[in-house]
């Protein structure tokens, strides 16, 4: 017995294929759909990521409600009011501290975080001759909007700029009263800058305004008293660099001659070279 002739019907089979053409589309259409899904969510995150790392970098955060701060101890500061700073950059200081003691050398935080409404209260209290700069009351003695910028500037941050915001900052014996000006509290601020100078690297702690030169040539004037832990600045100087733009500093006074004085580049940036 002969097995049964199969047969194949042309037609039929034609007519199959824009079937599967179809949904070989379709199939297509839902990964390349999911793919576009996927990367909107990664590039959402991404954003997400950076408008908080921006937040943080130009001080818009308040340092008591974060974790990874913490109230520095009456002990090893000066003044009454309550300073924070990054865990890590406290917990190094204080074993610089105790290295300094052992040669006679007290060092006290003067300063340390400050977020950006504490830097806006310095700021405009300066615009609006509410605190003297440099002996003047600068509202009327520089009416002109961008002298007085940049007179400010001579002394303050502007907001959104101040390293203090980052908590891996601090001022070391600022407002010690051996920096009164006598001749004894010169020499005792000459050893202690001295010793600084010889041991601060060691803790990892860079000077990070230095007299200007070649390598320096804009930004702040030398700043002996101010500090950086380069474990934790290093890295956030390099997220500034990159996320922030003159035009996300603003709203203090005076915020519209930011960008005519580059402050991105001139003055958060233009640092000591050793603490990049």
């Amino acid at each position: 017995m002969n097995p049964p002739e199969i047969t194949m019907n042309k037609d039929n089979s034609l007519q199959s294929i824009p079937r599967i053409i179809f949904f070989l589309l379709m199939i297509t259409l839902v990964v390349y759909s999911s793919s576009l899904s996927i990367r909107y969510r990664r590039e959402e995150q991404i954003k997400k990521i950076e408008s908080e790392k921006k937040i943080y970098l130009t001080g818009k955060f308040e340092p008591s409600e974060r974790e990874d701060f913490v109230l520095i101890s009456p002990e090893n500061a000066f003044g009454a009011n309550d300073m924070y700073l990054r865990k890590e950059a406290y917990g190094t200081f204080i074993l610089m501290r105790e290295a300094a003691k052992e040669d006679g050398i007290d060092l006290k935080i003067a300063s340390a975080t400050r977020n950006f409404d504490y830097q806006k209260n310095i700021w405009d209290e300066k615009w609006a001759e509410l605190e003297v700069v440099d002996g003047k009351n600068i509202d009327q003695e520089i009416p002109d909007g961008l002298r007085r910028f940049k007179k400010i500037l001579e002394f303050s941050s502007a907001p959104g700029t101040s390293r203090h915001h980052w908590g891996s900052d601090i001022d070391i014996n600022r407002v010690n009263p051996l920096y009164a000006g006598s001749a004894r509290d010169e020499i005792e601020r000459e050893k202690i800058y001295a010793w600084l100078v010889k041991n601060a690297a060691q803790f990892g702690f860079c000077q990070t305004y230095t007299l200007k030169n070649e390598a320096r040539k804009t930004g702040y004037k030398e700043e002996r008293w101010h500090w950086s832990y380069l474990p934790l600045s290093k890295a956030l100087t390099q997220e500034y660099k990159i996320l922030v733009k003159n035009e996300d500093i603003k709203g203090f006074s005076g915020d519209e001659f930011v960008s005519t004085y580059d402050l991105v580049n001139n003055y958060v940036l233009a640092i000591n070279p050793d603490c990049i």
